[in-house]
């Protein structure tokens, strides 16, 4: 007899979350240099997506240590799909003959604007939110069978320092190159990557209550002993 494969409560409501949160800090957030002036900080220059997109390495976090490696890469694949998709519709929209009216012809241009340049935010985004994310599952699911799943706080920070190196680097460089200053680019991913890192390090004692939670309501503590991480795999 064929063993039922197991049923889980809330993996599908984290990816849509997952999926919600990764279309919305890319499409609204990312395409904006914002700045503010800190206390014996100074002038931070920083992508308006700052706040929001983090949020996607915590379900990645979650994902991977309570489902496993290879759930997490589907959430992961999803999430890319998402982003092809929102990138043909973007396209299709801004290409769309306008109407001819007043309203219309102010609004075109601020289209254009905003979603213009939405084949290097969503070229870049894929590209550098699929090597991250599998970066950071991959050295969390390693960290938790090295530590015999002991130490989630070093395998949640040690996991975000090195996806997010990667996401945060690959995806300025790609997105903006050539449209934002050199001086300014750097300043923005310097401040991005610290920011993201301490901030998952901030939010570390809500990641461990969420992982507490799902282990004992799902039944499942996930070890990725054998696991396959080729990413482009989606078997679990």
């Amino acid at each position: 007899m064929t063993r039922p494969p197991h049923s889980f409560k809330y993996y599908d409501l984290i990816m849509a979350a997952f999926v919600c949160v990764l279309l919305c800090s890319n499409l609204i957030g990312a395409a904006k240099a914002a700045q503010l002036t800190l206390p014996w900080i100074g002038t931070v220059t920083f992508g308006a997506d700052l706040f929001f997109f983090p949020i996607s390495y915590i379900f990645g976090d979650i994902l991977t240590e309570v489902y496993g490696y290879g759930r997490d890469r589907r959430v992961v694949w999803a999430g890319f799909g998402a982003l092809v998709f929102s990138a043909f519709m973007a396209f299709v929209v801004v290409q769309l003959p306008p109407a001819q009216n007043e309203f219309m012809a102010a609004y075109q241009p601020h289209l254009e604007a905003v979603f213009g340049n939405t084949w290097r935010i969503v070229a870049g985004s894929m590209i550098a939110f699929a090597c991250g994310s599998f970066a950071n599952s991959f050295v969390l699911a390693k960290m938790k069978i090295a530590t015999q799943g002991r130490y989630l706080w070093a395998r949640v920070i040690g996991s975000t320092i090195v996806g997010q190196l990667v996401d945060t680097g690959l995806f300025f460089v790609i997105a903006f190159v050539g449209i934002w200053p050199a001086d300014q680019l750097v300043d923005v991913i310097i401040a991005q990557y610290l920011f993201k890192t301490i901030w998952e390090a901030v939010m570390y004692p809500a990641t461990a209550a969420v992982v507490r939670f799902l282990k004992r309501v799902e039944g499942v503590d996930f070890y990725d002993r054998g696991t396959n991480f080729n990413p482009f795999s989606i078997k679990v």
